[in-house]
């Protein structure tokens, strides 16, 4: 069961970041077509840390306590849930790494995979680091999970290795800064 945004309200930031995806030319390529959901009806925002955790524990870690979601890290980082009727369907954590961008912990909840959604949460977090001055984009990928990441335009490193149980490749994708306008 996804979280109840509404049970989230009060932790969100003050200044949240709302996008709503309507589909234009910059997003063509994205645009899905499925009978359970419509695109419209997901948003994307910047939410607190720890709202992040629990759909984190459910997905990836789902013999882990829930405290042992929270990574060092995670205030140091930029978070994102995907929102469908207020409920949280999608997490991944970005992180700066001066012009190289790194995300992790990305999950979307089981009920809501193979409908587009991971797509569109790839899709903002690259709009997002781009327009933040990134011209690298990179994970370490599960296995299990790396043509969902070629087919968005990843490349191989060939730099493999495990990790708590699960073995990961570093996968990259370059960025092309966004221009100003003047």
């Amino acid at each position: 069961m996804p979280l109840s945004y509404r049970q989230s309200r009060g932790c969100c930031l003050h200044s949240k970041i709302s996008y709503l995806f309507t589909f234009g030319l910059s997003f063509t390529k994205f645009e899905i077509e499925h009978p359970k959901l419509k695109m419209s009806e997901v948003s994307i925002e910047q939410i607190r840390p720890e709202l992040t955790w629990r759909l984190r524990q459910r997905v990836l870690y789902p013999e882990s306590k829930l405290y042992e979601m929270e990574m060092d890290e995670d205030n140091h980082g930029y978070h994102f849930a995907a929102f469908k009727d207020n409920n949280i369907i999608a997490v991944i954590s970005l992180f700066d790494k001066g012009t190289d961008w790194q995300f992790r912990k990305f999950a979307v909840d089981e009920t809501m995979q193979n409908m587009g959604i991971g797509r569109l949460v790839l899709q903002h977090i690259t709009d997002f680091a781009t327009t933040n001055g990134g011209t690298r984009l990179w994970c370490n990928a599960r296995l299990s999970a790396i043509n969902f990441y070629l087919k968005a335009g990843f490349s191989h490193t060939g730099n493999l290795f495990s990790k708590n149980g699960f073995d990961y490749e570093i996968l990259e994708k370059p960025l092309t800064p966004a221009q100003e306008t003047e």
